[in-house]
């Protein structure tokens, strides 16, 4: 059957929980299983046999199946393998008596979601059924956003329910097919270049090159040789020409990345390729003409830097056409258990394990976490804990002591009860990146590495916060 058959079934869900299976021949167990969990509010219907239950799941979508072992009729380990033949997203959690738990690590194997050994524990058997039901209702929702998105847009990167997501998606898809340049503002890590990627992939540019620069990550001179390249001997280390970015992506799309870090000169050139679609190879004589959109990103407000001076205001009112921005994480939680369950696969598959879910404890903390690195902190902490997992769930003991509150970073999120939003993140966000200078040894390069964002980027918030530094080596005393 295929997986829009699966989804297209009618759903037996109870109004505060989700719609459970059970397939077992023992009256008594069915019985006290379906007390239990009606109880705590599923919709739960029951299966004497394999083929019964079977039938039952031809018949409408359930969230979890609770599937025994030794069934009259055929192996719970052969019912399993068709019901994964037939959606292989569905958790089922398998029954097992005393002394078959070799079987249930090869239920575990062949892709069950978790197993209960009778007598259970009603405490533990409701925590697993609360993660796997919480779990089938993600991957649910996020199928449902996808396909909703992809009929209009090619948005398969990007995940989000959120209010402000589902207004940037509609944003994009308008704005995609002009020829607008478009401005892309948001915090480190909100996922600035996976927009600027969708943007190109709905437009008539599609087929052409997408060229990413980060224009943060170079010094003045290289960066204008990137851009627009040299010809043989323009400066000492000329030794052969060389096309330029802007060169590499005619016909499509380039992404200027950090662009309010680049030097006044540099933004004069932007500025003419802009407004007359020429320039010259650094020491070159001839004019070059291109086809390109441009698409920039910062997050520095770049408002602030026209005021300053270190941004030409000509070349702002020809970034800003049209505005994308970008939510921080902390302002969309509800975004949070969609992105983990994308992360959990990726970095599942990318390290050849089975982590399927993450526990109710675990993902509690992340929901309440301010992150101050935005969506690419998340994926890093997903990482981690895929890495570090020994089964098929993420538990609270893999998640860093600084997000669950654990020991002596917990008071980082202390504050005085009438200290406003701005003020709680921006005080989490300065004693975060003092925590982290501290650990190296107040190396400014090392810590921007392991925040994962430009050392400009980080002595931009540590100027903002004003953070005082240290010299290598100080200790408090």
């Amino acid at each position: 059957m295929s997986e829009a058959a699966v989804l297209n079934r009618p759903r037996t869900d109870a109004a505060n929980g989700g719609s459970i299976l059970i397939i077992d021949d023992e009256a008594a167990i069915r019985e006290s299983l379906e007390t239990l969990l009606e109880f705590e509010g599923y919709s739960v219907e029951s299966a004497e046999t394999g083929e019964d239950g079977l039938a039952r799941l031809n018949e409408r979508t359930f969230d979890l199946v609770l599937l025994d072992f030794a069934l009259p009729d055929r192996n719970g380990l052969e019912i399993l393998a068709d019901i994964r033949s037939r959606d292989s997203q569905l958790a089922v959690i398998m029954i097992t008596a005393y002394g078959t738990l070799d079987n249930a690590v090869r239920a575990m194997q062949q892709g069950a979601t978790n197993f209960i050994q009778k007598p259970w524990d009603n405490e533990k058997l409701m925590a697993d059924v609360r993660a796997a039901v919480a779990r089938r209702r993600a991957e649910e929702e996020n199928e449902q956003l996808k396909r909703a998105l992809k009929q209009r847009y090619n948005f398969e990167h990007i995940v989000g329910k959120s209010d402000s997501m589902l207004k940037i998606f509609d944003l994009v898809g308008q704005v995609a097919p002009s020829r607008s340049t478009v401005l892309i503002q948001g915090e480190s890590g909100t996922g600035k270049e996976l927009i600027a990627k969708a943007i190109h992939a709905n437009s008539t540019r599609k087929n052409h090159p997408f060229v990413p620069v980060n224009t943060g990550s170079m010094p003045a001179d290289l960066l204008e040789s990137t851009l627009f390249g040299h010809v043989k001997g323009a400066f000492t280390s000329a030794v052969s020409s060389k096309k330029g970015l802007f060169e590499v992506a005619d016909t499509g799309t380039i992404f200027l990345d950090e662009i309010g870090t680049m030097s006044l000169e540099t933004q004069a050139k932007i500025l003419r390729v802009l407004q007359d679609r020429k320039f010259m190879h650094l020491g070159g004589i001839h004019e070059l003409q291109v086809d390109v959109r441009v698409i920039a990103a910062t997050n520095i407000d770049l408002h602030v830097l026209v005021r300053e001076g270190k941004f030409r205001e000509d070349l702002f009112y020809r970034l800003n056409v049209i505005t994308v921005d970008l939510p921080p994480l902390r302002n969309r939680s509800e975004d949070i258990p969609l992105l983990v369950m994308r992360f959990l696969e990726k970095f599942s598959r990318e390290n050849g394990k089975s982590v399927a879910n993450i526990s109710p404890e675990a993902l509690r903390p992340l929901m309440d976490y301010g992150w101050p690195g935005n969506v690419r902190e998340l994926e890093n902490v997903i990482e981690r804990a895929v890495v570090l997992c020994n089964g098929p769930v993420v538990g609270i003991e893999l998640i860093p002591d600084h997000i669950v509150g654990r020991g002596s970073e917990g008071k980082m999120f202390e504050h005085r009860p009438d200290a406003s939003l701005f003020e709680i993140v921006e005080d989490c966000e300065r004693r975060l990146i003092v925590n982290m200078l501290e650990k190296c040894n107040w190396n400014q390069t090392d810590a921007a590495e392991r925040f994962h964002i430009p050392l400009s980027t980080l002595n931009q918030k540590i100027k903002r916060l004003s953070i005082e530094i240290r010299k290598k080596g100080s200790r408090d005393l």
